[in-house]
């Protein structure tokens, strides 16, 4: 990450805001005023005289460019917005933790948002019309507050039998600190599997 660096000249404060964007584009405006010790108001000044949009328009301008169409679940139902998302492959959403999301006395965040996030990825990822998750590992590593952004990234780890189940791992973070890990086993269409009663289907999230 590059150092912060107090009273930058206009051009060099330029230079590093547009360095810090491009090495973390899930980067909000105030994360940049602490970096650079400006205030607010100049960092959106300078958003503006580089043409650098605010972070919103920034992961709708991610998507539009770089991920496939999700396949498994209305996009409405995927918890926190895709902006990378690579069929079979990895994917990427960030979930802004609101004050619907956490406890009222704490500002922290109830625990399943933050696996909901996840889970909702891991069966985004996979390409098929029905992903359901079988099994979940997971591991809260530390509580997440208000107003903290989580970037939760899905890698596919293996597909077995026929394709009918996917191994997927979700890491989440907020910053470069990571908060949250889960293990997920994904049955696609493919992959209902039968027992003594019959035909049994997990759960979708």
């Amino acid at each position: 990450m590059v150092p912060a660096i107090e009273r930058l000249p206009k051009r060099q404060r330029h230079q590093q805001l547009s360095k810090l964007i491009e090495e973390n584009p899930f980067m909000t405006d105030r994360e940049l005023t602490r970096l650079l010790k400006v205030s607010i108001q100049t960092i959106r000044l300078d958003r503006l005289e580089l043409g650098i949009p605010e972070l919103r328009e920034r992961l709708k301008l991610m998507a539009e460019r770089s991920y496939d169409s999700v396949r498994s679940l209305p996009l409405h139902e995927v918890i926190g917005d895709i902006v990378d998302l690579q069929l079979d492959k990895s994917g990427i959403s960030m979930f802004e933790i609101a004050h619907e999301h956490v406890f009222s006395r704490t500002g922290i965040a109830r625990g399943h948002h933050v696996f909901a996030q996840a889970n909702s990825l891991a069966v985004a990822v996979i390409d098929d019309e029905i992903a359901l998750t079988a099994t979940a590992d997971i591991r809260f590593i530390r509580s997440v507050k208000l107003g903290e952004k989580c970037i939760a990234k899905a890698y596919v780890r293996s597909i077995s039998g026929e394709k009918s189940k996917a191994k997927v791992e979700v890491f989440t973070y907020v910053g470069e600190e990571m908060v949250f890990q889960g293990n997920f086993v994904i049955y696609r269409s493919a992959g209902d599997y039968v027992s003594e009663g019959g035909i049994e289907r997990a759960d979708r999230y």
